[in-house]
C-alpha cells in the first residue's frame, strides 16, 4: 500500500519496522515500512503488517500492573524483558518472506502514564472521592513508562532500534502523548478539507489537519478525547466472566438503551472539561472507574446492554464534544482508526453525533487503520536516525520541537 505523500528528488530508502501494543493490551501491532524523503517529502510504503497476541499469561500480568498490582523490582525486570523478547519475536518474524529491515521502531507497552502535575489522572481526583489526595510530586514534570527494553529488542533482533520516544517529550516539559500528530499531518493533510484524524484505541486520541496550505503545520492540534474501547472491553470481560474481551461490532451495546442523563453527568468531570494540552491513560478510566460507572448507572435502572450502549455513547459523545470544545473550527471530516474504528455502533453513533461531518476511516484515505500507529512509530525512528524531530509542541505543551527516542545499536555492531 503506497501512502498519499510522495517523495520529491526521493532519498535513500530505509526498510524500517514499527512496533506497538496499545492501552487495550491486546496485542503487538508490527508494520514492515520503506521510507523515504524527510518529512516535508515523505514517502511511506507499507510491506507487511500483522499483530502478535501476547501469551495469556503475559497479557494478564501485564493489565494487572496497569491496574496498579504492585509487583518487586525484580518482578518489574523480569516482566520489561519479557515484553521485549514478544516484541523482539514479533520484528523477526514480519520479516519473514520479505527484505530485512535496517531499523526498529518500538513504541513498547505503556502501563503507567503520569501527565504533568497541573493535570488529574486518577479516578479519585475525579470524582471528589473521600480520602487524603497524593503528596505534591518532586517535579511538575510528568512521567510515562513503557516496558520491552529497546536494548533488548536490538540484540535479539541484531537491528538498530529507537524506543522511549515519550521521554523527550515530557523532558521539554510536554505530556508525552499524543506523538503522532506530525506522522498524521505528513501522512493524511489534503490540500482543501480539514480533516480529524480519530484514533480509537483503549484511550481515544485525535488529530485535527487543516487543509495544506500556507502555515498549515503550525495550526495542527491534538489531545487525547477520553476513552476508547478501555471501559468497554473491561465491562465485556467483566460481564462474560472473561470468555469476551471485546464488544464484536459494538452489536451487544446496540441491542441496549443508553442513558443520555449519565453521559452528560459523566461529560462534566475534571478531565472532559480540562482543555488542551491533555492525556490520559488507564490510570484514570481504569476498573475503578468503571466501576464508577456501574453505580452511577444503578439510579438509572440500567441493564447490562443498556450500561454498553452507554459507555459507547461515552466514548463518541467525549469525542464529539470536545470537538466542538477545542477544534479551531469543525471538520469537514473524520478518518478513524484503531480497533474502535471496526465497532460499527460506536461509528454510527458517531456519525450521528458529527453529522454533517462525513464519518470515513484512513483506509479511504489510503492508510491501514489497524496498524496506521505502527506505521506512525517507523517514522519517527526514521526522523530519530536523521535527527529530524517527531513531536509538536502545540499539541504535547513541550517548549520546543525535539527528536523523540533513544537509539540502541546491537552488540555485533558495537564490535
Amino acid at each position: 500500500m503506497l501512502l498519499d505523500k510522495k517523495a520529491s528528488g526521493a532519498s535513500q530508502v530505509t526498510r524500517v519496522i514499527g512496533l506497538i501494543s496499545g492501552t487495550s493490551v491486546d496485542g503487538i501491532d508490527a508494520a514492515l515500512v520503506e521510507i523515504a524523503g524527510n518529512d516535508i517529502d515523505l514517502n511511506v510504503e507499507l510491506l507487511a503488517s500483522a499483530t502478535y497476541p501476547y501469551p495469556k499469561v503475559l497479557r494478564e500480568q501485564i493489565l494487572a500492573v496497569c491496574a496498579g498490582k504492585a509487583i518487586s523490582m525484580a518482578e518489574l525486570a523480569a516482566l520489561d524483558d519479557a515484553i521485549a523478547y514478544q516484541f523482539a519475536q514479533a520484528a523477526q518474524e514480519i520479516q519473514i518472506g520479505n527484505s530485512p529491515a535496517e531499523l526498529i521502531g518500538s513504541h513498547g507497552q505503556t502501563v503507567y502514564h503520569q501527565p504533568p502535575s497541573n493535570s488529574h489522572s486518577t479516578v479519585a481526583e475525579e470524582q471528589g472521592s473521600q480520602g487524603e489526595l497524593p503528596e505534591q510530586p518532586i517535579s511538575t514534570l510528568g512521567y510515562s513508562l513503557q516496558l520491552g527494553r529497546g536494548e533488548v529488542i536490538a540484540q535479539l533482533t541484531g537491528l538498530k532500534t529507537v524506543s522511549n520516544f515519550r521521554a523527550a517529550d515530557i523532558a521539554a516539559g510536554g505530556q508525552g502523548a499524543p506523538l503522532v500528530p506530525k506522522v498524521d499531518a505528513y501522512l493524511l493533510s489534503h490540500p482543501t478539507k480539514h480533516r480529524c484524524i480519530q484514533n480509537i484505541g483503549g484511550i481515544a486520541n485525535v488529530t485535527y489537519i487543516p487543509a495544506s496550505q500556507g502555515n498549515w503545520l503550525e495550526l495542527v492540534c491534538g489531545w487525547d478525547t477520553g476513552p476508547g474501547n478501555a471501559l468497554l472491553d473491561l465491562a465485556v470481560e467483566h460481564f462474560t466472566n472473561g470468555q469476551q474481551t471485546y464488544d464484536q461490532d459494538g452489536s451487544w451495546a446496540a441491542s441496549g438503551i443508553k442513558s443520555d442523563a449519565l453521559v452528560e453527568l459523566l461529560l462534566h468531570q475534571n478531565f472532559f472539561q480540562a482543555s488542551p494540552p491533555k492525556s490520559t491513560g488507564r490510570e484514570l478510566f481504569s476498573a475503578d472507574y468503571l466501576n464508577y460507572c456501574w453505580a452511577m448507572g444503578s439510579n438509572y435502572n440500567l441493564c447490562t446492554a443498556d450500561m454498553l450502549a452507554t459507555l459507547t455513547e461515552l466514548t463518541a459523545a467525549s469525542i464529539a464534544d470536545s470537538y466542538r470544545r477545542f477544534l479551531p473550527q469543525m471538520p469537514d471530516e473524520v478518518l478513524l482508526c484503531g480497533g474502535g474504528s471496526r465497532n460499527l455502533y460506536l461509528k454510527q453513533r458517531l456519525q450521528d453525533l458529527l453529522a454533517p461531518v462525513q464519518v470515513l476511516t484512513t483506509d479511504e484515505a489510503g492508510v491501514n487503520g489497524d496498524f496506521k500507529e505502527a506505521i506512525a512509530f517507523a517514522v519517527l525512528a526514521y526522523w530519530c536516525a536523521l535527527g529530524i524531530p517527531g513531536n509538536l509542541p502545540q499539541v504535547t505543551g513541550a517548549g520546543a520541537a525535539t527528536k523523540l527516542g533513544n537509539l540502541h545499536i546491537p552488540l555485533s555492531s558495537c564490535c
